[in-house]
């Protein structure tokens, strides 16, 4: 059934089991719930432009397993032409939803991390994780699954160990080895687009030693296994997200968050890529944000594209030509391209890995998280300066009040300005949408801290070297090397 349609997914989605909880009730259908139905809609149009005629090129590829299309959100990266399309499908994304689309974004991710991960595994211990997730991974390419990527524990403590921790929980573990599979329990929080997921692929949250073994663990299970409970955590905005009208701009997408308690959960032996092997973690943790930092920075374009469309629209509804902002929609321009250009450097000096994967530039991937971390909130200011009080979260009436049979006729005559005041309103919604509200992204966090990202550039960056070109350009003879502690 590989490339499943609109319709097929949906069914999919509602043939689960029910085990999404949010305002203390069980949502019987993602599919139509006020909380989740966005998401959905949302993660449903990359299942749309995959039979697009126009679109289909930019979302799919070919398996390098079976030969057979497949999307791109379950592909290998085999080349920096791989990363390129990855990075201009996530923009896409994020023009034809208005927001994201993390349900398949990190669970992408995850999966490449793993690809690579499982194949130095096997190579060094001789186990045949690699083999198990090869034939997962033909199984989810043939049934078009959407996947959410998991890493985030609970933590407890910042300043102890998972194993030192007073509650041994705190950090997704194994409690049961047996012959058929493992028994984990634990949490993943801040989960992205859960609600959207057919699949769940956790991987270990960070490098871990040998007294931290039972927190090695990377599996991936059914989002609605048995003794997995998901709480949905993302608030809407002001409640409008259940509104109609244009509180509720026309955007077919939607962000969701969740945190994961899992129960004792049993995972079968052939859904297990990582049991124990400590020395794995901090690489499967690296290769997944290769690939993450690089690309997200298409999906930051992406919606600072909708940002300077927005702007734009809101300054022509007050009879305000663009070029009064021409400086600050430049700024924004900058902003978008320096985010997405980045990440296309970090594929284009990336490396290939002997499994056949390509592996991003870890630099440049890193210097691309820290940017997206401050460069898409100037993108919002900058759109709220060019949209005025208006587009600012509580300066317009809501719709119902629009529409008000007693006094909306006052409203649409004092909002209207050059253009009508229905058009005006819904430009100044989406300024909103997209830099306040419900289709915000996680810019600062998506995809780990900048603070983290920084640690990779540290221990990259090759500041002895960069002292050496000084020390030769600068004719010192004696040696300086760096002083010890």
């Amino acid at each position: 059934m590989a490339l499943k349609t609109f319709e097929q997914y949906i069914a999919s989605l509602r043939r689960m089991r029910p085990n999404i909880y949010k305002w203390d009730k069980l949502i019987e259908d993602v599919t139509a719930h006020p909380a989740t139905r966005r998401t959905v809609t949302g993660h449903g149009w990359t299942f749309k432009a995959a039979h697009d005629g126009d679109l289909k090129g930019r979302v799919t590829t070919v398996s390098h397993l079976t030969g057979e299309p497949i999307s791109r959100y379950l592909s290998i990266v085999m080349s920096p032409e791989d990363m390129y399309a990855n990075s201009d499908m996530k923009r896409l994304m994020f023009h034809l939803t208005g927001t994201c689309t993390g349900g398949r974004c990190a669970g992408w991710s995850a999966l490449n991390a793993m690809f690579i991960t499982t194949h130095e595994m096997d190579r060094d211990l001789g186990t045949d994780y690699h083999q198990r997730f090869l034939n997962w991974l033909r199984h989810a390419q043939s049934e078009d699954i959407t996947i959410s990527g998991a890493l985030t524990d609970a933590k407890g403590d910042r300043t102890k160990k998972p194993s030192e921790q007073d509650d041994e929980d705190f950090f997704l573990r194994v409690i049961e080895k047996r012959e058929d599979g493992i028994v984990v329990r634990g949490a993943n929080v801040m989960i992205c687009g859960v609600a959207a997921a057919n699949e769940i692929f956790v991987l270990p949250g960070s490098a871990y030693k040998e007294e931290d073994a039972a927190y090695c663990v990377s599996f991936v299970v059914p989002r609605d296994i048995e003794g997995l409970t998901i709480v949905e955590t993302r608030h809407p905005n002001d409640g409008r997200d259940e509104e109609d009208g244009f509180d509720n701009p026309v955007v077919e997408g939607g962000i969701t968050q969740a945190f994961l308690f899992f129960e004792d959960v049993f995972v079968p032996n052939d859904r297990v890529f990582m049991c124990g092997e400590h020395e794995y973690t901090g690489k499967a943790v690296s290769y997944f944000v290769m690939p993450y930092r690089a690309a997200i920075g298409g999906c930051v374009a992406g919606q600072g594209d909708i940002k300077i469309g927005s702007a734009i629209l809101t300054a022509r509804a007050n009879g305000l030509s663009s070029k009064i902002f021409k400086d600050k929609l430049v700024q924004m321009v900058i902003n978008n391209e320096t985010t997405y250009g980045m990440g296309l450097a970090a594929a284009a000096k990336g490396k290939k890995h002997e499994s056949g994967a390509w592996i991003c530039d870890t630099l440049l991937s890193n210097v691309n998280k820290v940017h997206v971390a401050t460069l898409p909130y100037q993108t919002s200011v900058l759109a709220q300066d060019i949209a005025g009080g208006i587009g600012e979260t509580g300066c317009m009436p809501s719709s119902k009040d629009f529409v008000s049979k007693k006094y909306g006729h006052l409203i649409k005559k004092y909002m209207r300005a050059r253009h009508s005041a229905e058009a005006r309103a819904r430009a100044a919604r989406l300024v909103e949408w997209c830099t306040l509200g419900s289709g915000v992204p996680g810019c600062m966090h998506g995809g780990g801290s900048p603070d983290g990202a920084k640690l990779f550039i540290r221990a990259t960056a090759n500041f002895d070297e960069k002292a050496e070109i000084a020390r030769r350009l600068a004719g010192i003879e004696e040696e300086m090397p760096e002083p010890g502690k």
